[in-house]
């Protein structure tokens, strides 16, 4: 406790600068500890120490602590001068802070879908963390460690460890099809950071942004942060379906998409559909933010390439994120701007935000540069696939009838479309979490009405015995939803 602090905050809020300072003293005391601020079982610091840390006589102290414990404040013991058991002054009547103290964008937020740093079966977006090789890790981490001088101690590139941003940008050529160099690429603290620079780097407060529907809600979240207009352009089975009349009468700055595995329905954007997005982008004079959160791990098929490349010069920020690959708590992700945007980009960064964690990025280029970034991609990509055949087996063998699965060609979740729009996917929800199991409903992901009705289940951490039994009683819950439907008038 900073006793210096605490009495020149009391004499800033109350205006008793005039007392003498052994009342002042007391005073102050004596509100902390009505209010809380010093708590019941609380040491106050020795009367000579407490007098010299304020510059104060002995006797100032002694006054204010034998005041206080004649009016039972604090008590003496062996171990010195003890606050008191009281109940705070403020604990009596605690008034709210009111939500009018809270912006409108924060007011606005939506509610929080399931957290990935939740354990727990089905929550997307957990990569296995128990198959990543921690030990290899722990080596790279510690050569790092021992390469750094004292100067890197200091803040870094803002856009990003060199040696990173090269490794990543061969990476990506080789693996993503992305066309790019090192000075596209900028690191960030993972895809939320990346989609908050995209929308206050590209465009202005009010402007329109196209937000898939439904849609990732960190996007959401971004995009109103920065005081966009959100516009919700449908999904369907082929992803984002944007009409013509969507491009003449809500001309969009920015476009939102997850191409090669929609967040959260799993639809693949098809190759016609991505080329089309690209022309009508350039002809608005708009962006394309191509998110491509967990396009690593393809089952059904070849790799698609990413839509960065697909044309020249194509108008696309090309985010990334190692969360999904390694693990969520590297907090590293990446962001590909075209090559025009990245001086400017650079200035940005130099002005808004500073690097760090120079060891985890030295270590992550080694990672990628030894070839064991593949390798464990390669492990991961076999082992999500065998999780993927069980869980979409038992969905098929157990809901097949009052359900659809939608998704399943790649990343780390699927969805479950329910045949019935009278079922509750938001009913369903809470009642699987009751059971301890996690899953999202659809249409907490839409932006006002959807069609899409159902559940979103991360498969990636479930280890392949225990998915039947889940979905056992997954499928309990929702046949009694179904049957409790069915009945309503």
């Amino acid at each position: 406790m900073d006793y210096a602090l605490l009495i020149s905050a009391f004499t800033s809020q109350h205006g008793h600068r005039a007392w003498p300072r052994q009342r002042l003293l007391h005073e102050c005391l004596r509100s902390a500890i009505r209010d809380g601020t010093l708590a019941a079982g609380t040491r106050l610091v020795a009367t000579r120490a407490l007098a010299t840390e304020l510059g104060v006589a002995r006797n100032t102290v002694l006054y204010a602590y034998e005041q206080l414990a004649s009016e039972g404040f604090v008590t003496t013991d062996k171990r010195g001068t003890i606050v008191a058991s009281i109940v705070p002054e403020q604990g009596r009547q605690r008034t709210p802070v009111p939500q009018a103290g809270l912006s409108k964008r924060a007011q606005n937020l939506r509610r929080l879908h399931a957290s990935a740093s939740v354990a727990s079966a089905f929550v997307p977006g957990v990569p296995d963390l128990d198959s990543f090789p921690l030990a290899l890790w722990r080596r790279m981490l510690d050569r790092a460690w021992r390469a750094i001088e004292s100067r890197q101690l200091n803040y870094g590139n803002p856009a990003g460890d060199a040696s990173l941003r090269e490794a990543i940008a061969d990476h990506l050529r080789a693996s993503r099809g992305v066309v790019c160099d090192a000075s596209q690429v900028f690191i960030t603290d993972g895809s939320q950071s990346s989609l908050e620079l995209c929308a206050r780097a590209c465009a202005d407060d009010g402007e329109t942004v196209w937000m898939e529907n439904p849609g990732y809600g960190g996007a959401i979240a971004a995009f109103r942060s920065a005081g966009l207009k959100l516009e919700a352009i449908a999904v369907d089975e082929e992803g984002i379906a944007p009409q013509a009349s969507d491009w003449k009468r809500r001309k969009p700055r920015l476009i939102y998409t997850t191409p090669s595995h929609q967040y959260p329905v799993g639809t693949v954007l098809s190759l016609q559909r991505r080329m089309a997005l690209i022309d009508g982008a350039r002809a608005a004079g708009a962006l394309i933010i191509e998110d491509d959160y967990d396009s690593e791990f393809r089952h059904d098929g070849p790799p698609l390439s990413a839509m960065q490349g697909l044309a020249p010069d194509a108008p696309v920020l090309y985010c990334g994120t190692f969360s999904k690959t390694m693990y969520p708590g590297l907090r590293i992700g990446f962001l590909v701007v075209p090559p025009e945007l990245a001086g400017p980009m650079a200035t940005m960064r130099a002005q808004s935000a500073n690097s760090g964690r120079t060891a985890e990025q030295l270590a992550l280029a080694e990672f990628l540069r030894s070839g064991q970034f593949a390798l464990h991609l390669r492990r991961m990509r076999r082992l999500y696939g065998q999780r993927r055949d069980v869980l979409v087996e038992a969905l098929h063998k157990h809901l097949g009838k009052i359900a659809e699965v939608h998704g399943a060609s790649a990343g780390m979740h699927l969805s479950l479309r329910f045949r019935d729009q009278r079922i509750s996917d938001i009913d369903i929800n809470q009642r699987a979490r009751e059971e301890g199991i996690i899953v999202n409903a659809l249409s907490a992901h839409a932006i006002g009405e959807t069609g899409w009705n159902g559940l979103m289940l991360g498969y990636a951490q479930v280890p392949a015995e225990q998915i039947e039994g889940l979905v056992k009683r997954l499928a309990a819950i929702i046949h009694l939803a179904a049957f409790t439907a069915n009945r309503k008038p």
